[in-house]
């Protein structure tokens, strides 16, 4: 055995010695048109074109070649009259050139001192026929015969190209014995393409998988690393780091800790990798390992393939971290600082598909969100080995939102409490016709379900907060009583809305039919079916379709999800329909109130144009226009502004309600001034009746 190893070395010796070269056939593959360049080739061109020649067709393509010793194309396409870069395959790489550039000192840095002199000849070497051949012959045990090839290359969009492709050779043929050795090799050749100057290159590779790529390979290469010793530090490169230890069943909680910059001028951003205590009780006594990788920047290289259920873009607002655990541990612990702070944006947890090649929001559950990191419990699986966080760019929230609507809803609950009391105070003054009546009925169920809805977003808000802050020690039933909340908030906001397009049908009815009247019956059922009746079966429908995929409550609140179901679209679209619908009533009353007589003077004008701005100012917060302003809020990049004035119409829906919809209706004044005169009249008479002469020998006798 220990002769055919040394025949093995000696072939190799004699093929480094040799003057002669052979032209190494590639198992690189390489689409039309990015054929790698041999030596007797003469490059096209002298210099890059910046741009195609000739008249800019939209939707149109064209090519220029590269520059001098480069090999390949960049395309251009035709947008808004002009030519704009979109793919390059320039490469100046081949694997003849991996090779042959070695010094002979570097090729026998290994081999040579277990070798004598004597046995080395100049006999013609084998022809290498893939890149894993060209690696076992030349550089065995560390691959670094290729690192100064790659390290010296431009990071064209070509070579980034190679280099991905020459990654995958490796991950795929030489994965058999990975040593540490090995794998600092090829982080080096990793961080070369992930460098931060390399990164805006990525775009214009043609294969768009090529990060998905990269990222598969580092982890299917870091899967068959051997770890000898009990050194955690095993590669460390300014763009990827790796790191494992040693661990078993009796082993307490392990950490990984990174620090990396983005680039040269950026502070470092941290992440953390914890395995659970309770997750390594899980292992066989026999010693296991556990490793992980941070990338820096692979987050702004990634790109999805996305399906309709993936909205574009999503930014990646951390480190990307992959661990390669054992396979009974099944889940992790990850913190990640946030790189993005100046907004208070919330994150997402996910983790990277790679059968997929998309973020997975359902691989991990938000932890704690805080303003300058995330923590996640991630679901680990050989499909999702990697995760990060992913940042919302339409989600904003401060401390100015936060106090406005925490003040809001108080005076918004006492408002409507008011309201009720104020109601049933005045109830049999009021409700003299069958329109009054269900014109006071629908005013009830509208305080009713916004009294409820609100209670039930302050206890879901709370609940959110008190399950993250003790660590889902009781995650089915958190998880279910998050639920519960989220479709009774969902049921009584829809009644709300609902019986507020009640309400506008009666200002309609009671405007164009005036002769037939309804009953006042067939009117309760009518209501009802409208107010409690529809929202019931959006709701029940929503939960029944998304709930079996826990797609119907966002990870990090206690209410409807956008990213995965879209469930949000069940109270969005209902909500904004009817909003529609009562902003056409609010014109129609508009309209209604203008009656305008032959020479009429300036006063009459001006009453009625009074009268117009009352009616509308009552009918808005009454039939809830104000939630047309959260229109603005789902634009990207909307000013802080349109948050605020969305906040505080909303918030302060109860008080508009108990103001417009009670205390400014004369007809409850009237009631209510009434109720209080007799209320006051009963208890002079009372008085009256005690203090009187007859009234004395009666008292006396009950001292008595």
């Amino acid at each position: 055995m220990k002769m055919k190893s040394q025949a093995t070395m000696i072939c190799c010796l004699m093929f480094f010695l040799s003057t002669e070269c052979s032209h190494y056939r590639s198992k690189i593959h390489i689409k039309a048109g990015d054929k790698l360049q041999r030596p007797e080739e003469k490059p096209k061109s002298g210099r890059i074109q910046d741009k195609c020649h000739g008249p800019c067709i939209s939707s149109s393509n064209c090519s220029q070649p590269c520059a001098k010793d480069f090999h390949g194309e960049i395309g251009f396409t035709c947008n808004q009259k002009e030519w704009q870069k979109s793919t390059e395959t320039c490469t100046s790489l081949s694997v003849e050139k991996l090779f042959q550039d070695s010094s002979v000192e570097s090729r026998l840095s290994v081999a040579a001192p277990s070798i004598p002199l004597h046995v080395l000849d100049f006999r013609a070497p084998e022809t290498i026929e893939s890149v894993a051949q060209g690696i076992r012959k030349n550089c065995p045990l560390d691959y670094a015969c290729i690192i100064d090839v790659v390290k010296s290359s431009e990071t064209t969009s070509g070579n980034i190209a190679f280099i991905v492709e020459l990654l995958k050779n490796i991950s795929t043929d030489l994965s058999d014995n990975v040593t540490q050795e090995k794998m600092k090799s090829y982080n080096q050749v990793a961080n070369h393409i992930l460098d931060a100057a390399a990164v805006s290159n990525w775009a214009f590779i043609p294969n768009k998988n090529a990060s998905s790529d990269l990222l598969q390979s580092v982890n299917l290469f870091a899967r068959q690393l051997h770890i000898h010793n009990k050194s955690e530090n095993i590669a460390n490169e300014l763009f990827i780091q790796t790191k494992g230890f040693h661990l078993n069943h009796s082993t307490s909680e392990k950490s990984f800790d990174f620090s990396m910059s983005m680039n040269s001028t950026a502070e470092d951003i941290s992440g953390m990798v914890q395995i659970p205590q309770q997750e390594l009780r899980k292992l066989w006594p026999n010693a296991s390992q556990a490793i992980s990788i941070a990338f820096p920047t692979l987050g702004s290289i990634l790109r999805e393939a996305h399906s309709q259920n993936v909205s574009l873009p999503r930014r990646v607002n951390g480190l990307v971290l992959s661990v390669v655990l054992p396979e009974r541990l099944q889940e992790i612990v990850l913190t990640f600082e946030k790189i993005n702070k100046t907004r208070h944006a919330r994150a997402q947890c996910v983790g990277w598909h790679s059968k997929k090649r998309r973020w997975d929001e359902k691989a991990c559950k938000m932890m704690q969100d805080v303003r300058n990191e995330v923590k996640c419990r991630c679901n680990y699986t050989s499909a999702v080995m990697s995760f990060s966080i992913l940042m919302s760019p339409t989600l904003k929230t401060d401390k100015v939102l936060d106090y406005i609507t925490c003040i809001g809803l108080s005076i918004s609950i006492l408002s409507l409490v008011l309201c009720l009391i104020i109601e049933a105070t005045v109830w049999s003054r009021v409700v003299v016709t069958d329109i009054s009546y269900m014109r006071h009925v629908s005013i009830v169920n509208i305080a009713v379900s916004l009294l409820t809805a609100n209670v039930c977003f302050i206890i879901g808000s709370n609940f959110h907060n008190f399950i993250i802050g003790s660590n889902f020690h009781n995650e089915v039933q958190d998880y279910n009583v998050c639920v519960a909340m989220t479709f009774f908030s969902h049921f009584f906001y829809l009644s709300l809305f609902f019986w507020m397009l009640f309400k506008a049908l009666l200002i309609i009815y009671g405007i164009l039919v005036i002769f037939r009247r309804m009953m006042k019956s067939r009117m309760m059922v009518i209501g009802f079916a409208i107010g409690y009746g529809c929202p019931l079966i959006i709701a029940v429908t929503t939960v029944a379709i998304t709930e079996p995929e826990k797609g119907y409550v966002r990870p990090e609140a206690c209410w409807l999800t956008w990213v995965s179901t879209k469930a949000l679209l069940a109270f969005a679209i209902p909500a904004l329909g009817i909003v529609a619908v009562n902003l056409i009533v609010v014109l129609v009353v508009a309209v209604n109130t203008q009656r305008p007589s032959l020479g009429s003077s300036k006063s009459q004008d001006v009453a009625i144009i009074m009268r117009i701005t009352k009616n509308v100012a009552i009918l808005t917060p009454m039939l809830g226009l104000t939630w047309g302003f959260g229109i603005a809020t789902l634009l990207e990049d909307t000013p802080l502004t349109f948050h605020i004035i969305f906040a505080s119409l909303n918030a302060f829906q109860g008080f508009f309600i108990l103001l417009f919809g009670t205390i400014m209706d004369h007809k409850i004044r009237d009631a209510l001034r009434m109720r209080m005169s007799s209320l006051q009249g009963r208890s002079r008479a009372a008085e009256n009746a005690s203090l009187s002469p007859t009234n004395g020998p009666k008292l006396m006798n009950r001292q008595g």
